[in-house]
């Protein structure tokens, strides 16, 4: 690969790579490609060799999210179950939406996208599902199983949403902690 079709390649990744970011911090809609450009260091002109369109890059974007959630599955399947809830649930993964899970942070504005990207948000769903099937299946019916992961992953989801979009802190606290006493049973006090 020559030196200029590696420097687009690397371009092109930090533009997508900081986009995810900024999509799961501010929405789909928050930074305009003005603004992630100037980020990555280029101009606004040069974004269409980039992407065909902005719906484009929002694509990439989301297919980038979940292959950077395939990559973390087996050190998340690891540590279990419970280690999942407990750390998913928690302010400091409330406070940094940039960083954390792109299904919390992207659902409301995903609905509303292209079908590529939420055929890759599809995806990272059913990764989640299957993450959360497989340790809750050694005991019991596969469907059962699968049925209680798609209800952990609503409610860690649900509870994360809930907890982002409000503005009182202890309510926000009390919905986090109660979804995890919930799904894991009271903490000792």
């Amino acid at each position: 690969m020559g030196h200029s079709r590696q420097v687009k390649d690397d371009n092109h990744r930090r533009v997508v790579t900081i986009a995810a970011a900024r999509f799961r911090e501010a929405g789909l809609d928050g930074p305009g490609v003005a603004e992630l450009m100037q980020e990555a260091g280029l101009t606004h002109g040069g974004f269409y060799r980039h992407f065909a369109s902005r719906d484009d890059l929002v694509a990439e974007a989301v297919e980038h999210l979940r292959a950077q959630f395939e990559l973390g599955l087996d050190a998340v399947a690891e540590r279990g179950v419970a280690r999942l809830v407990a750390d998913y649930l928690t302010e400091r993964h409330r406070d940094a939406p940039a960083t954390g899970c792109a299904v919390a942070a992207l659902g409301g504005d995903i609905a509303r996208s292209t079908d590529r990207a939420r055929s890759a948000y599809t995806e990272q769903v059913r990764s989640y599902v299957t993450l959360l099937t497989t340790p809750l299946d050694a005991d019991s019916d596969p469907a059962a199983a699968r049925r209680r992961a798609q209800a952990t992953l609503s409610a860690l989801v649900g509870a994360m949403l809930l907890a982002r979009a409000v503005n009182d802190d202890e309510l926000s606290r009390e919905l986090l902690n109660s979804v995890k006493d919930q799904l894991l049973g009271p903490s000792p006090s």
